[in-house]
């Protein structure tokens, strides 16, 4: 049995379009005169919703206004975010013999939501979301402790799309896989050595399989 941690937007859940929507919804509303666009994302060394901000342009008195404006648009929307092509079938494979969590610095609230649009709230044990106290690499460690028969690194796994992720799971000497269908390129993300990369979702069955 191994664990898997899953970060959320952009690897289970494809939220880039809104993330873009609401960010220049939210720079406008504070008087930011910034276009917002993929780049504000892709080369961010920290992935939040504060970086993102003041990767915007967004002044430091106005950051957490900007997260948490954001923050409730994910959590007024219509319907959750779609989740990437074979990712619920992928889930609930998982499910089936490992522990899953999810560590993201988007709301617990909003993941949660996601879940449950997706039939997915059985299958995941443990959510972090940014309002639970600690950094990522923190999480990772309390998500090991808590769920892990053992400590060691080979069984617990990190899957995340930001460079971000892969130095988080290294700080907490966990495997981090890297996925590329994102917000971060693959080239800003072997800036952190990943210890596995893959570009499809059904490739993370076979890595996990292998290693676990």
């Amino acid at each position: 049995m191994a664990l898997i941690i899953f970060d959320f937007d952009g690897v289970l859940a494809d939220t880039l379009n809104d993330l873009i929507q609401f960010g220049q919804e939210v720079c406008d509303e504070l008087g930011i005169k910034h276009a917002v666009n993929k780049d504000d994302l892709s080369n961010l060394e920290i992935m939040s919703f504060a970086t993102f901000g003041r990767a915007c342009e967004v002044p430091e008195h106005l950051v957490d206004e900007f997260v948490q404006r954001c923050l409730k648009r994910f959590a007024e929307k219509e319907s959750p975010p779609a989740i990437f092509n074979g990712l619920s079938d992928i889930v609930r494979n998982f499910a089936i013999k490992n522990k899953l969590a999810i560590i993201t610095t988007n709301s617990s609230q909003n993941v949660n939501a996601f879940l449950i649009e997706h039939g997915l709230d059985e299958c995941i044990h443990a959510v972090f979301g940014i309002d639970i106290p600690g950094s990522k690499a923190q999480k990772i460690s309390i998500a090991r402790d808590q769920f892990s028969a053992d400590s060691e690194r080979e069984s617990v796994f990190m899957i995340g799309d930001s460079l971000s992720d892969v130095l988080a799971a290294k700080e907490a000497s966990v495997t981090s896989i890297a996925v590329t269908w994102g917000h971060q390129s693959l080239e800003h993300l072997l800036r952190g050595d990943p210890d596995y990369v893959v570009h499809y979702p059904l490739d993370l069955i076979e890595v996990i399989e292998r290693t676990a």
